[in-house]
């Protein structure tokens, strides 16, 4: 898949677990890991927003396209 979600970058450089941006973001940890393993099939844009906020970051900092080589 050609987008990648950097969520384990940004946690580990603002220092916050998984569980506590689960806390702050409102989605149960099922969730945010299924985001952050890239199995999810979208995300809504208040749960990218609350991230962000979270995170103090931009969403381009937690998703990234990578074109798939032909």
């Amino acid at each position: 898949m050609p987008i990648i979600v950097n969520l384990d970058v940004m946690l580990a450089k603002r220092k916050m677990s998984s569980g506590e941006l689960a806390e702050r973001v409102g989605i149960t940890q099922a969730n945010l890991s299924i985001l952050k393993t890239g199995k999810a099939k979208a995300v809504r844009f208040s749960t990218l927003q609350s991230i962000c906020e979270a995170l103090s970051c931009q969403p381009g900092d937690i998703l990234e396209f990578i074109p798939d080589k032909e």
